[in-house]
């Protein structure tokens, strides 16, 4: 199963500069808009607590690194760069 993430940190003036780290998100169903997105870590924002990033920047938040699905390596298998070994042609 693919997973879509998504990437977002507390608005400034939310926390202290040192704890406005990128967090990953799951993104949510398409007919679906929640009250609250929790984070791989655990935490969990209300609207209008969150910058969303297009793209991971900024110091990430170690735990939803941790926890973060990793990809399927039968769906990037035939991505640029990966290993071409056994493949036929």
């Amino acid at each position: 199963m693919t997973v879509r993430l998504l990437f977002g940190r507390p608005l400034p003036g939310t926390l202290g500069e040192t704890r406005r780290v990128v967090h990953v998100f799951e993104v949510p169903p398409v007919d679906a808009v929640p009250e609250r997105l929790t984070a791989f870590c655990g935490l969990s924002f209300g609207h209008g607590e969150l910058e969303q990033l297009d793209r991971p920047t900024g110091m990430p938040c170690e735990s939803c690194l941790r926890r973060t699905p990793t990809p399927d390596p039968e769906l990037t298998a035939g991505s640029p760069g990966s290993a071409t070994k056994g493949r036929q042609e």
